[in-house]
C-alpha cells in the first residue's frame, strides 16, 4: 500500500480562506505576483512553435493564478476548411472533462442529504438490483453467460470507476463492445432522439467486467450518475446543472447543446488526412452533436462542451475552498471528501490517485516533476482537451484542442504542463 499525505488537502483548505473572494479577472499588461514574465513568453513561443510544425490546427490555452489570468491566447484555426481563425471564447467539445461537472453535482444533492456514497444504486434506479458479472462469451453471436456479483453497485463505485461497468464502443474489452452495441447502449454523446433514462436502464440489465470495487475501470458510471440527478432532484439533468451550477458560476457558455448564437463559435474536430488537416467525418458519433439532431441526451460522462474561461471558473471554485464570486457551490469538508485517494491502489502506481471527480498528483507524481504539487487535480478530454489545478501554488493550467483520430506529433499537452509550473517564481 502506497503511503499518503494529506498536504496538498490542507494547503488547499487554509487557501480558501485566503483567495475564496477572488474572481477571474484579466489584468491585462500588469504582470501577475510570483509569475515570469519572460517565461511566460517562453510559454507562448513553444506553442507558436507546434502551430508552426502544425502538430495541431489551433488550441486555446490559459493560465490563471491567484484568481488572475496570467496567459490566455487562441493560436490557429477553429476550422481548418473555411480558414475560421481561433478566438479566446472558441466552444470546444469537452468530453471527459464532464464528468467532474457531473460529480460536483452529485456531491452538491449528497450534502442536502438525498442519498449516502455507500448507497446501492439500485435503491434509485431499480433496475440495477442484483447485478452479473461476464462469464463466457460466444463471438460468433455475442451470447455470453453470467455469474451473480456478491456485491452491489454504490454510487461510491460510480464516482471512482470501479462499479465494473464498461464504455462501449471506447471500452477495452472487445466483447464489452459488442455486448453494448448490440444493447443499444449510447456510450458518449448522439444526435439521436434518445434519453440518458432510456440508455441506462438497458445499460443496467449488462453484465459487468468485474464485481464492483475490485478494479478501476473507466466507464460510463457518470451517465449513469446524470440520471440519478434526475431521479433525486427531480429535474431535467441539462437544467439541474444549468440552475444550480452553471448560471451561479456565470458558466454561460457551458451546455450539452449549442443554442443559435453560440452554434458559430463551436471550433471544428480535425483528423490529419494526406499530410493536412481536415475535418473529422461521421462514425460512430457525429461531431454536429452539440448544435444539429434531437438535442435530448445529457451525457453526464461526455456530452458538455465549454471554453476555457468557463471551465476555469468551475476549477477556480474549487480552489477558493466552493465558493465562487460570492455563491457556495460545495463546502470546504466536502472538497477535502472529493479530493481523497478514493481507489487506494487501484489506480496503479504511475503518480496519480483517484479521488470521487478528478484525478490527484500523489508524492510519487510529484517526485516524478513537471505536473504539479502534491495534490493536484486534473483530467482531460477525448477530443484533446487537457486541466490541472494546483491547490498549493493556486495555479489553473487549460489547454484545449479539437483533434481525433490521426495526429501530427501533438507534444503541447506535456510541454504546456511542464512549462506552467515553470513560470512560478
Amino acid at each position: 500500500m502506497k503511503k499518503r499525505f494529506v498536504t496538498g488537502l490542507a494547503l488547499l483548505l487554509v487557501s480558501c480562506q485566503l483567495s475564496f473572494s477572488q474572481t477571474i479577472t484579466d489584468p491585462g499588461k500588469s504582470p501577475v505576483a510570483g509569475i515570469s514574465q519572460e517565461r511566460v513568453a517562453k510559454l507562448d513561443a513553444m506553442l507558436e512553435e507546434a502551430m508552426q510544425k502544425e502538430q495541431v490546427p489551433g488550441l486555446v490555452a490559459m493560465v490563471v493564478k491567484d484568481g488572475k489570468i496570467v496567459y490566455h491566447s487562441a493560436k490557429g484555426m477553429a476550422d481548418v476548411a473555411s480558414g475560421k481563425a481561433m478566438e479566446k471564447n472558441t466552444i470546444f467539445r469537452i468530453a471527459s472533462q464532464s464528468k467532474a461537472i457531473t460529480s460536483t453535482a452529485v456531491m452538491m444533492l449528497w450534502e442536502e442529504g438525498k442519498f449516502r456514497l455507500d448507497d446501492p444504486i439500485s435503491k434509485y434506479i431499480p433496475e440495477f438490483k442484483n447485478p452479473q458479472v461476464l462469464g463466457t462469451f460466444r463471438y460468433a453471436d455475442t451470447t455470453y453467460s453470467t455469474k451473480p456479483s456478491t456485491k452491489e453497485i454504490t454510487i461510491r463505485h460510480l464516482l471512482t470507476h470501479t462499479s465494473g461497468l464498461g464504455y462501449g464502443v471506447i471500452d477495452g474489452d472487445e466483447r464489452m463492445k459488442m455486448i453494448y452495441h448490440k444493447a443499444g447502449v449510447m456510450d458518449l454523446f448522439t444526435t439521436e432522439n434518445i434519453t440518458i433514462g432510456e440508455s441506462v436502464k438497458r445499460l443496467a440489465a449488462l453484465p459487468l467486467h468485474h464485481e464492483p470495487g475490485a478494479k478501476f475501470t473507466y466507464s460510463e458510471g457518470l451517465d449513469v450518475l446524470g440520471y440519478l440527478i434526475e431521479v433525486v432532484s427531480g429535474m431535467p439533468f441539462d437544467q439541474f446543472l444549468k440552475t444550480r451550477l452553471f448560471d451561479p458560476l456565470g458558466m454561460n457558455d457551458t451546455r450539452f447543446y449549442l443554442d443559435d448564437a453560440q452554434a458559430p463559435r463551436l471550433v471544428t474536430v480535425h483528423t490529419r488526412k494526406d499530410g493536412k488537416w481536415a475535418s473529422y467525418p461521421v462514425t460512430f458519433y457525429d461531431p454536429a452533436y452539440p448544435k444539429t439532431g434531437a438535442k435530448a441526451f445529457f451525457s453526464g460522462g461526455a456530452g458538455l462542451s465549454s471554453t476555457t474561461e468557463d471551465y476555469a471558473k468551475f476549477l477556480q471554485m474549487y480552489l477558493n475552498g466552493g465558493v465562487y464570486n460570492g455563491k457556495r457551490i460545495l463546502s470546504p469538508q466536502t472538497i477535502q471528501t472529493i479530493m481523497t485517494n478514493q481507489v487506494g491502489d487501484l489506480l496503479g502506481d504511475g503518480g496519480k490517485d483517484y479521488g470521487l471527480a478528478f484525478g490527484l498528483v500523489d508524492e510519487k507524481g510529484v517526485a516524478q516533476g513537471g505536473i504539479g504539487s502534491l495534490g493536484t487535480f486534473d483530467w482531460g478530454g477525448y477530443f484533446n482537451t487537457q486541466y490541472f489545478a494546483d491547490p498549493e501554488t493556486k495555479v489553473i493550467g487549460l489547454i484545449f484542442k479539437q483533434t481525433s483520430g490521426a495526429g501530427n506529433g501533438d507534444e503541447t499537452g506535456w510541454k504546456f504542463r511542464q512549462m506552467v509550473f515553470s513560470l512560478l517564481e
